[in-house]
């Protein structure tokens, strides 16, 4: 059966052990979600996504209670997509993020030179070599990511040493010149991938605005739900400007299926941002060939099927 979402992302944590300089700092109160409030959550998006992102803002292991999260979700049968930063993988995690549950697993490999330039990453980078090597010989079937996120930053001229490190270790010979408007990955072994991107710019609600016009995934591919539990229609709502309920007070399903958000959906279909804070956002640019499609064409709402 086609899930009505491809992604839910979760913040277990907005706390991170790290302050990376492509990732804003979080202004809400700083917290940790609850395995009650987490079980809740996994109880309700279990039957409305492929799959559970343990990410928005924050590091995913440094929860202390990281790997009962990975039980529940086992237990529930709802997949995994993690994203990490690595310094904080030990015996322990592995074991979890080893589970079969778990589908992916993505290492932003540019966090170590932003908050450590000029430091040895040799001990870094041979925690996440073994890991990558232990998925293949016990998880052959998870994929791994390891993230160079900073294409066009002052940062990108140490990707080479870091990539030089990755073929010499698995073997493989990586073009290190690639178009991300084309491809942003290449195979490194099995299941193990290289993924370019730019850096991007964190919407702002101070920021001027942009466009009123623009398409978004938001609300259509995934949700996300903050470590309160406020629900948001995009990944990038990093302080929840686009509070549209919380799931400690209705379930997740009635608040994305809520007037606010199905107003933004049919904005979205018609090439329109109804949100303020959308209008500021310049990731939304990113899909502007998705909006040149729309083109000028008013689309009737009741023509429009919001899927419930």
């Amino acid at each position: 059966m086609v899930k009505r979402f491809k992604k839910v992302y979760i913040e277990i944590s907005n706390v991170c052990n790290l302050q990376c300089n492509f990732c804003p700092e979080v202004i809400r109160k700083k917290e940790f979600m609850d395995e009650s409030l987490f079980s809740k959550v996994i109880d309700q998006v279990g039957s409305l996504t492929e799959e559970v992102c343990f990410h928005l803002m924050g590091e995913p292991l440094v929860h202390p209670q990281f790997n009962q999260f990975i039980g529940v979700c086992r237990q529930k049968k709802v997949k995994v997509n993690l994203t990490t930063n690595g310094t904080l993988l030990n015996s322990e995690n592995t074991l979890s993020l080893l589970d079969p549950i778990v589908s992916q697993v993505n290492f932003s490999l540019q966090s170590f030179d932003s908050n450590f330039p000029g430091k040895n990453n040799k001990i870094y980078l041979e925690k996440i070599f073994y890991f990558a090597e232990q998925a293949l010989l016990q998880r052959p079937d998870l994929y791994l990511n390891f993230r160079l996120w900073n294409l066009g930053s002052e940062n990108e001229i140490n990707n080479t040493a870091i990539i030089d490190k990755i073929e010499k270790r698995f073997n493989v010979s990586v073009n290190k010149k690639t178009d991300v408007r084309r491809k942003k990955s290449i195979k490194v072994k099995e299941r193990i991938y290289l993924h370019f991107d730019s850096r991007f710019k964190w919407p702002n609600p101070y920021d001027p605005i942009r466009s009123e016009s623009g398409f978004c995934h938001g609300l259509s591919s995934h949700i996300g739900v903050l470590a309160d539990g406020t629900i948001v229609p995009c990944c990038l709502d990093k302080e929840g400007n686009i509070a549209l309920g919380n799931c400690t007070q209705s379930k997740i399903e009635n608040i994305v299926d809520s007037e606010r958000p199905k107003l933004m959906v049919q904005g979205f279909a018609q090439g329109k941002l109804v949100e303020d804070f959308c209008q500021r956002c310049t990731f939304i640019s990113r899909f502007d060939s998705k909006l040149k499609k729309l083109g000028n064409r008013c689309v009737n709402p009741s023509d429009i099927v919001v899927i419930t």
